[in-house]
């Protein structure tokens, strides 16, 4: 047998770290699918926070929606414990632990610019503004991964309509907190801190963009963005903005983060759109984590039916 030198090893030969890890993934997923099937108990109850230690308070009186996918939940596990949250390390596994002390109370959301509703609203208030339910939805990353959770909130449009922003608002600035103690991650100069993340007021409004405080039926994990942030399914995960203090309205379209640390790599609008690379990688797949094979990226994230109209006239790979 022909035994290759290091130095004779093209990279192309050599399997990634990121594809031998999710290998395992699948297989260890295999397993507890086995043991799920042998003992009689569901595979849900195996990979729901019921089973971690990670769980949270529990969330009453919450509404299943019709907007919800029928698809399978991607593990609790799997959800808490690979997380773009820069905040905290650029590192996927590093944010569940550096957060777990991360304080949420007290915690104060500003509402201010072009609305007749300026205040500072305690996130308690907030959470009280509209009954709270499940939606089960896709959630899709850049960098080619997805999930699919059942995240517990209500409409951002409920919030926004309480606050009354004027005919002038045509945008919303959302704002991340700045705190190098308890964010170690804001001491790099990675991104220009602190994050910001925008929408236009039609999206923001839509029945699908969600004001998000908890998941899997529980209130959120500081890892994954709590005590308050957004998710709007059918764009790239890097919009949902999380631990909100601030919700700006606005004429003008907002400078969002990651635009400004490389504008021809993330536009403002970041529709998940598997026609438009990213200039360093394909989007026309993506990996659900937990899973090994990859399956076709959906446009708008699977959520054309619902939303792509928001879009009509728009040159979709010039405005992504």
């Amino acid at each position: 047998m022909l035994i290759k030198k290091a130095e004779d090893i093209r990279s192309s030969e050599i399997t990634s770290k990121s594809l031998y890890l999710n290998r395992r993934k699948f297989l260890a997923g295999a397993a507890i699918a086995g043991v799920a099937a042998a003992t009689g108990v569901g595979l849900r109850e195996v990979v729901t926070p019921s089973t971690t230690v990670l769980a949270g308070a529990k969330i009453d009186g919450i509404k299943k929606s019709p907007l919800s996918t029928t698809e399978t939940v991607t593990p609790y596990k799997d959800v808490t414990h690979y997380n773009n949250y820069y905040e905290f390390s650029t590192s996927k596994d590093e944010p569940a632990e550096l957060a777990k002390n991360f304080r949420t109370q007290p915690w104060k959301v500003k509402i201010d610019g072009l609305v007749d509703k300026k205040q500072d609203l305690d996130v308690d208030t907030i959470l009280k503004m509209a009954p709270a339910e499940e939606r089960i939805y896709r959630h899709r990353c850049v960098e080619g991964w997805s999930i699919v959770v059942p995240w517990v909130g209500f409409p951002l449009s409920e919030l926004i309509k309480r606050v009354n922003p004027t005919s002038k608002a045509k945008f919303l600035e959302f704002t991340t907190l700045y705190d190098l103690n308890q964010m170690p991650g804001q001491q790099r100069h990675v991104l220009e801190w602190p994050y910001v993340e925008g929408l236009r007021m039609d999206e923001a409004m839509h029945p699908l963009a969600l004001l998000c405080f908890g998941m899997y039926g529980e209130e959120l994990p500081n890892q994954d963005g709590a005590p308050l942030r957004i998710i709007v399914p059918w764009k790239y995960g890097f919009k949902s903005a999380k631990a909100i203090v601030r919700i700006r309205f606005t004429d003008k379209q907002p400078v969002n983060t990651w635009n400004i640390s490389a504008p021809t790599e993330y536009g403002f609008y970041s529709n998940v759109n598997p026609n438009v690379d990213h200039p360093r990688w394909s989007q026309a797949k993506e990996r659900r984590l937990g899973e090994f094979l990859k399956r076709p990226t959906l446009m708008f994230n699977g959520y054309g039916d619902q939303v792509a109209s928001l879009y009509n006239g728009m040159d979709l790979k010039k405005d992504f």
